[in-house]
């Protein structure tokens, strides 16, 4: 009953979970939007700034605001090269007065922890990397809130998207749970000690409590497949150090108007310049799967782009991708082509994200 497990930046991760369990991507993408899933995501990155000046040095190696943020709030940001392009993108926690944490990516821990070291000297801030301190679960779903709340004391209803509270859970006083998520849904990531003992016993005990609601483990398939239909970008595919923030389409992030940060300068000058390329929706019109690096062709069949992700959609029942092209192809309707085996195959241009998660009616 062993699920199919593949190497990923250094650590084994589950691509799907069995069917015999129930399991299975489409299964497992399916229960996140209806129902709940849980994710190991252990595999992901968490580094520390704390001291007199953390807010300083993270306003410095950050794109977003930090100052807006209230304890106890997150934001989606991403940190830059000089050049405007992503070393990574990350979600800033502000935990206490001058203490902030980075999730970061997992392939990218080594480099974004001595990025954030090196280019943070000239602060009165002491920067820790966590990462290993913390197994980290994602419960992500509809009713992803209704599990969590059975094994916490937290009051989860008063936790707004993008805020985290502390709390006892599964016996265990104190640990983080932040209301964020990397599937397009409403969910909670927790954050326990990584011994493995304790990390077993909550994954079970969460495994245990959710059957009531329908839980499954989910692996690295379903959590691509949900964060494409959601556009949430992956690092190396839609963000990378030779593509800059205008380009990925995360203006309403980059606060421009801050007094200074790293990469500030150079997208100033981009923003003048404007863009050639732009990452825009795909749905696949004729038969075929769009897959990450297959070309994007005009209807003479010039190549005009390439495709970051795609993927069948399991929710949207359709053929789906991100791809880089010019601004002037990038309207919702414009008919392009997929290179897929030596044939162009016919695709237009959607509005993005592909799916939002419903509004609840309260």
């Amino acid at each position: 009953m062993g699920a199919k497990m593949v190497e990923f930046n250094g650590w084994d991760m589950p691509v799907e979970y069995p069917a015999s369990i129930g399991c299975g991507i489409i299964n497992e993408h399916m229960a996140v939007r209806t129902g709940v899933g849980i994710f190991d995501v252990s595999h992901m990155g968490d580094i520390r700034l704390a001291g007199p000046q953390g807010l300083a040095a993270v306003q410095h190696i950050s794109m977003n605001d930090a100052s807006k943020l209230a304890v106890g709030q997150a934001q989606y940001s991403a940190l830059l090269y000089p050049e405007g392009t992503f070393v990574d993108d990350v979600i800033v926690h502000r935990l206490g007065e001058n203490d902030y944490l980075l999730v970061i990516n997992a392939g990218t821990r080594e480099k974004d922890f001595n990025w954030v070291r090196d280019n943070t000297r000239e602060f009165d801030c002491a920067v820790e990397n966590l990462s290993d301190d913390f197994t980290q679960i994602a419960i992500q779903g509809p009713k992803a809130v209704d599990l969590l709340q059975k094994l916490t004391d937290a009051n989860l209803s008063a936790v707004k998207f993008y805020w985290v509270t502390r709390g006892r859970l599964c016996g265990l006083d104190h640990i983080l749970m932040g209301r964020t998520g990397y599937t397009a849904e409403d969910g909670f990531e927790i954050y326990i000690p990584s011994d493995e003992a304790t990390s077993a016993r909550v994954w079970n005990e969460i495994l245990s409590a959710g059957k009531e609601f329908g839980v499954v483990p989910c692996g690295l398939g379903a959590r691509n497949t949900l964060r494409l239909e959601g556009k949430l970008p992956l690092y190396g595919h839609e963000i990378s150090d030779t593509i800059n923030v205008w380009e990925a389409g995360l203006d309403r992030f980059c606060k421009m108007d801050k007094p200074e940060f790293v990469g500030r300068e150079a997208l100033g000058q981009a923003k003048s310049a404007g863009v050639k390329r732009t990452l825009v929706g795909l749905e696949m019109t004729e038969r075929g799967i769009a897959r990450d690096g297959y070309k994007v062709l005009d209807g003479a069949g010039r190549e005009i782009g390439y495709v970051t992700s795609g993927s069948p959609a399991p929710y949207l029942k359709t053929n789906i991708a991100l791809a880089y092209a010019p601004p002037a192809f990038s309207a919702a309707g414009t008919n392009v082509k997929v290179e897929i085996r030596g044939q162009g195959v016919g695709a237009v241009v959607v509005p993005t994200p592909f799916y939002k998660r419903p509004k609840k009616i309260v």
